[in-house]
């Protein structure tokens, strides 16, 4: 394992980080979409020469674990890029998560060098990328339904866009304008990773920043091991269950053991369903990102986030089910809802080892609301993509907080102003859906009350969970109210299903009331039940 005097060390972690919240921050400020720009729906990430990531910035979890896989991806496919050189990959069955999100790679060339020093990546979810329905969270039964698929290729020389990549990428989105200036954004902020890492290598040497590189995975190595050791013996397992796959009406259940074993710690999701006939298939990345998730935030705020920490980690997923799906499975849903299911489970089991440190589930659904079509005041085509808070889980320690992104989405809210101004949509309300959280000695957090109302025609989707079943509590909490999402046109109300693909006229409003947290700890018997919407 790689030295590094400790002082140096912190100072090299602070270092690259910056380069990672640096690219972010280009990211942001340049792109198109408020979905990027606004929602912040990104992350950028520094790797070694060998593709390993050696720093993440503080973006989306369901990325973390999973962006790695995509740059070995583009390494394998052309080991040995030129400066400027830019790959381009969403493919799903090549480290991506869902076709939404789409990686860039570049290579970090030192001078004189025959090979890249290291790699920058961002990865981005463009708000349209194809396929049957605006959006691309279409209610798929395969994923060459689900939009344009991308396995590793060059999109720039020298930092130039190759034409017949772009075009073909530009010519298969409703929205051309958003993407090639989201794209154009993801490309400015490999251009600033890649000379921050060479100046950084220039004012320290090349060979002591590597080192340092190395040292960083190394150290949250070892904190990782530590973290494990200090875990009882034993094995801890749980089950939970998605609603359904949007197809039928039948509950998929994710089942986990964990272990310590000789050191290391083994995940194995053996019992989990087959892979489904919907959407809500998750590949091997998106169970990796939602392991290494869980294993972040009980290790520590401390623990440096890169590939160092998942060396300890065994993970098993079942070839072929939920969690780690064949081709040509459709995984739209899977990166979004079947990733917030596998944290819950998580959770759930690491309790049973640590119950002094695990809160009561979250909401468990990111609530994603996709819609599109031509809006006639701008005279455009259009493709809004938001996620909607709900509660998150009350702890050990206190109450979870309430109309919160949880687990592993970490994106904002799109401002009511913006997306009034941009979109053919009117905010009707937005508020806490109090009462929602479910009661304990900690109440869990309330979700989201909100209704859109649509000033244009629009095909509208709705990817959503905890409809059916409800956010477990802990330690004799009670569970979170589950979600319900309704059509209201004029004095009629239509319940929607969870999962579903609709085309409705101007005037209809969705609302969406998105699940509470569970409560943790007994109810006191003293405490009232609050009103619940």
């Amino acid at each position: 394992m790689s030295r590094v005097d400790p002082v140096e060390l912190e100072l090299f972690r602070n270092r690259l980080s910056a380069v990672s919240e640096e690219m972010g921050a280009v990211l942001a400020q340049a792109a198109f979409s408020p979905n990027i720009k606004e929602r912040r729906d990104f992350s950028c990430a520094v790797f070694d020469a060998s593709g390993s990531m050696v720093t993440h910035a503080a973006h989306i979890p369901v990325h973390l674990g999973s962006t790695p896989l995509s740059v070995r991806a583009a390494i394998a496919r052309y080991p040995n890029l030129d400066e400027g050189d830019v790959v381009i990959v969403n493919d799903p069955y090549a480290g991506g998560t869902h076709l939404p999100d789409v990686t860039v790679v570049a290579p970090v060339r030192l001078p004189g060098a025959r090979r890249p020093f290291a790699y920058v990546a961002n990865r981005a979810h463009h708000a349209d990328m194809g396929g049957a329905s605006p959006g691309s969270m279409t209610m798929s039964r395969e994923i060459h339904q689900e939009g344009l698929r991308l396995p590793p290729v060059l999109l720039c020389r020298a930092w130039k866009p190759v034409s017949e990549i772009l075009d073909l990428f530009l010519a298969n989105t409703r929205v051309v304008e958003e993407r090639r200036g989201d794209l154009d954004a993801q490309i400015a902020a490999l251009q600033v990773g890649a000379a921050r890492i060479v100046d950084l290598s220039e004012r320290f040497g090349r060979r002591r920043l590597a080192g340092a590189m190395g040292a960083l995975q190394d150290y949250s190595e070892r904190l990782i091991r530590r973290f494990i050791a200090a875990l009882p013996r034993g094995r801890w397992s749980a089950v939970d269950l998605l609603d359904d796959d949007g197809l039928d009406e039948r509950s998929i259940p994710i089942a986990v053991t964990i272990e310590r074993r000789r050191g290391r710690l083994v995940v194995d999701f053996d019992g989990s369903a087959a892979q489904v006939a919907g959407p809500l298939n998750a590949n091997l990345a998106v169970t990796t990102s939602a392991v290494f998730y869980v294993v972040a935030c009980l290790a520590g705020r401390d623990v440096p986030a890169n590939d160092g920490m998942m060396r300890p980690v065994d993970i098993r997923a079942p070839e072929g089910s939920i969690v780690n799906c064949r081709f040509p499975a459709a995984v739209a849903g899977g990166n979004v809802e079947t990733s917030q299911r596998i944290v819950d489970v998580l959770l759930r089991a690491f309790a049973g080892a640590m119950p002094d440190r695990i809160p009561a589930a979250a909401c468990g659904t990111m609530t994603n609301l996709a819609l599109g079509g031509f809006d006639p005041i701008r005279r455009r085509y259009f493709s809004y993509y938001e996620t909607i808070a709900g509660g998150a889980g009350a702890g050990p320690r206190g109450p979870g907080a309430a109309a919160i992104q949880t687990h592993m989405t970490n994106t904002r809210n799109t401002p009511v102003e913006v997306l009034e101004s941009y979109y053919p949509l009117r905010v009707r309300y937005y508020r806490i859906r109090r009462g929602s959280g479910g009661r304990g000695l900690h109440r869990g957090g309330d979700g989201i009350d909100r209704s859109i109302e649509l000033l244009a025609d629009a095909n509208v989707t709705l990817l959503a969970d905890r409809r059916a079943g409800a956010p477990y509590g802990l330690a004799g909490g009670l569970p979170g109210k589950s979600g319900l999402d309704n059509v209201v046109t004029g004095s009629r109300s239509v319940r929607l299903r969870s999962k579903t693909n609709v085309t409705l006229k101007a005037g209809s409003c969705i609302r969406l009331r998105t699940p509470g947290g569970g409560g943790w700890g007994k109810p006191s018997p003293g405490v009232r039940k609050r009103r619940r919407i």
